[in-house]
């Protein structure tokens, strides 16, 4: 009986002592996973993701999370697949944790109250850290419900080669593209001068300048003289808008300014034009080759300059890119979440970040201290005149943020079509009878706002 009892007291002892080592030795939790909806680069190729993969390894694997990126897509794409998640369309993923996105994408959701307020996960001194207009932008509804960690604004572009060549000839300067009456009075003279280089084929001058967004030049053009573009839902074409109409249309109507549809990257690949206002993220897609209508092709050095102003107007210039939102769902995901973003949005990382992609950081510290040190470093000078540009514009110029419209993009959409086209049929007229350029213009002003208030 007392060895059946200490046979017992053994096997008990056993199984406590494997219990116990057990529990010594037990399994780490499975981290808490969260998914990601991005734009930054491709599914294999992308900065965002590398970071991703060193955040896991690091802060993730401390704090017991795991971020996983679901897709990667271009903005379009995003807006379209957030709003079927939304709205439930059958076929449709589920919302993910995070996903990139602009004002117009939240504004579209049947719901925007299902996002994160992120008023309720920074504390004041760490939303004063960024600057104030990239948050303001996030802001929908009294909710900050988009956090900026990468933003873009509009840059000139410019093919200094030929940008030479043509100065070289006619003694234009560089530095008059500083504001809109001087570079669109440079198209007429670029048109005319292209135009003169072959003089048996009549009509052959090339276009100087293109702008990504025609909207977007009139609407912070107008904002800048101190008249607001909208009234409303709609626009309110009042005075300011002759006075930015006047010298974009006469240099339209010359020849001097692309009104095809398309990117203005695509253009000045081409030699279809030398000088670009756009998103200064695509400076991806510039190119320091151009290849011409004949096949032949040259290399080329393309600068930037920060977005041309009025002479009397305010320094503005558009704020562009977007932002992340966070769903909401369980407290352990929010806060991996918010985790994963305040990790992403500090100042030295973020600007390890945006330098890979063409972005601007979104902290006062970032501009300040680590974009200079990694201006010195970067490789390419068609990314250090950028980021040159960008200090530039962020000491120089007021970011304007769009107003949150509901009808903003079908306002946008109809602009840009009716702008182009009008343009195009007008410049027809004038090809035919080039005397009376001022009626012209005033003519196509009156012929646009009929078409877009219909």
């Amino acid at each position: 009986m007392r060895y059946i009892m200490r046979r017992s007291c053994l096997f008990l002892v056993m199984i406590a002592v494997i219990v116990f080592t057990g529990c010594g030795q037990k399994k780490k939790e499975d981290p808490v996973t969260v998914t990601l909806w991005h734009v930054y680069g491709g599914q294999t190729e992308s900065p965002l993701n590398d970071l991703i993969d060193e955040f896991n390894e690091t802060i993730g694997k401390e704090e017991n999370i795991r971020v996983q990126v679901g897709s990667v897509t271009n903005t379009n794409t995003i807006h379209e697949n957030v709003l079927a998640s939304a709205f439930g369309d059958p076929g449709a993923s589920k919302l993910p944790d995070m996903f990139v996105s602009y004002p117009k994408t939240v504004l579209a959701m049947p719901d925007d109250t299902e996002l994160v307020d992120y008023y309720d996960y920074f504390t004041e001194k760490e939303l004063n850290e960024f600057i104030p207009a990239f948050l303001e932008e996030g802001v929908i509804h009294e909710r900050l419900s988009i956090l900026p960690v990468a933003k873009s604004t509009e840059v000139m572009f410019i093919n200094k080669t030929a940008f030479d060549r043509f100065a070289k000839e006619t003694g234009a300067k560089m530095e008059d593209l500083k504001t809109w009456e001087g570079l669109f009075a440079m198209a007429e003279q670029y048109a005319a001068w292209t135009d003169n280089q072959t003089p048996d084929i009549p009509d052959d001058g090339k276009n100087f300048f293109v702008h990504d967004y025609h909207f977007n030049y009139f609407q912070v053009g107008v904002e800048s003289l101190g008249e607001n573009f909208f009234k409303g839902e709609n626009l309110a074409f009042g005075p300011e808008f002759q006075t930015v109409w006047e010298p974009y249309a006469k240099a339209a109507l010359s020849g001097g300014v692309w009104l095809r549809s398309g990117y203005a990257t695509e253009p000045l690949r081409t030699g279809d034009s030398i000088v670009s206002v756009a998103s200064s993220a695509s400076v991806l897609y510039y190119s320091d080759e151009v290849t011409y209508a004949d096949n032949t092709s040259e290399k080329v050095e393309i600068v930037s300059m920060p977005c041309p102003v009025f002479a009397r107007g305010e320094t503005m210039v558009m704020q562009r890119g977007a932002g992340i939102c966070t769903v909401k769902s369980t407290p352990e995901k929010e806060k991996a979440c918010i985790t994963f973003l305040k990790w992403l949005a500090e100042a030295q990382k973020n600007v390890e970040f945006v330098t890979s992609l063409g972005y601007m950081p979104v902290k006062q510290e970032a501009f300040d201290v680590y974009l200079p040190e990694a201006i010195e470093k970067l490789s390419d000078p068609m990314y250090v005149s950028l980021y040159q540009a960008f200090l530039k514009t962020q000491e120089n110029y007021t970011f304007y943020t769009a107003p949150k419209l509901d009808s903003y993009l079908d306002l946008e959409t109809k602009f840009e079509e009716l702008i182009r086209q009008t343009l195009s049929v007008k410049r027809l007229e004038w090809q035919e009878d080039p005397e009376d350029m001022d009626k012209l213009v005033s003519e196509t002003l009156e012929d646009f706002k009929a078409a877009y208030t219909q």
